[in-house]
């Protein structure tokens, strides 16, 4: 299983950043792909996730308004759309696949984790 992201980087306040996730090595159709993040010190939080036909989104509050979350099947990849971003944003961003026969919220639990990317953004 594979969970590769990539478009992290550094940005001032105000500013924007798209993230990627390319996956392989699993039933991707099968798996909600979501964004989680964490500060070291901190809990990690659940920002955004997709449903597996790519119709349904799922925010955290953090998220709502400013991020997009976006799928596509066919290239197995995942997007994620930042814009006003705030020195808060800033986090290692991981991707994440849970099984939509766990039943899990996927902005809670998942079953796989990328390696994550570093978001920074300044004041």
């Amino acid at each position: 299983v594979q969970l590769v992201e990539s478009g992290g980087g550094s940005v001032q306040a105000g500013g924007s950043l798209s993230l990627s996730c390319a996956a392989s090595g699993f039933d991707f159709d099968d798996y909600l792909i979501g964004w989680f993040r964490q500060v070291p010190g901190k809990e990690r939080e659940g920002v955004a996730c997709v449903s597996t036909g790519a119709d349904t989104t799922y925010y955290e509050d953090l998220a709502k308004g400013r991020f997009t979350i976006a799928r596509d099947n066919r290239k197995r990849t995942v997007t994620l759309r930042m814009n006003s971003l705030n020195p808060d944003d800033t986090a290692v961003y991981y991707c994440t696949a849970t099984s939509k026969y766990a039943g899990w919220g996927c902005l809670q639990r998942y079953h796989y984790r990328g390696q994550g990317t570093q978001v920074t953004v300044s004041s």
